[in-house]
């Protein structure tokens, strides 16, 4: 009888251990913009080399005073590259795209913007405003963007700006005719 307790046991004890061990992957950060807040949980586990860089960024304080440079309701948006003046940031290196990680491009996830070359990711990275899965891997181009966490709180947020006003300025579209700035990108300790 209690060799049978154990046998139960054991198994039980071993998916506990991996969820916490999963969990301990899971990184929250905090983003102030001038529109609300944005949390985001960050999945390390799925994306270790994209939350590594993108984390980098967040401690560097590199994404203070950028802006969301381009808008497109329905779709996304984007930032983590420009400040208000649409200058842009030198970041670091580009990484490798992680977007055969199973995680999807739907509403409310964030994922690295990148150029027509599938690893060309650094700063910039884009939050969903609908499913997108035409972005996953394969996606169009046979590569996809890489995913690499989800907003848990400010939906609402993510809406507002998506809501703003664009334009076209300085050879970039949707562009906020105000600027959507992101004061801040902070850890949030457990």
């Amino acid at each position: 009888m209690i060799k049978r307790f154990y046998s139960y046991l054991l198994p039980i004890a071993l998916i506990f251990g991996l969820t916490a061990q999963a969990n301990a992957e899971m990184t929250r950060v905090l983003m102030k913009t001038t529109q609300g807040e944005i949390e985001l949980e960050l999945d390390g586990d799925k994306a270790p080399v994209t939350v590594e860089n993108f984390l980098r960024y967040v401690d560097e304080g590199f994404y203070s005073d950028t802006v969301f440079h381009r808008v497109i309701n329905g779709f996304m948006i984007q930032g983590g590259g420009f400040t208000a003046d649409l200058d842009q940031k030198r970041g670091h290196s580009s990484i490798k795209n992680e977007a055969k990680n199973g995680l999807s491009n739907v509403r409310g996830s964030i994922a690295m913007a990148r150029t027509s070359d599938p690893h060309s990711a650094t700063s910039q990275f884009f939050i969903n405003h609908r499913d997108n899965d035409n972005l996953d891997h394969p996606s169009f181009d046979g590569w996809g963007y890489a995913v690499f966490g989800r907003v848990t709180k400010g939906i609402e947020t993510v809406d507002k700006i998506a809501d703003v006003a664009t334009t076209n300025s300085m050879g970039m579209q949707n562009v906020p005719t105000e600027a959507v700035i992101i004061e801040s990108v902070t850890r949030i300790s457990n």
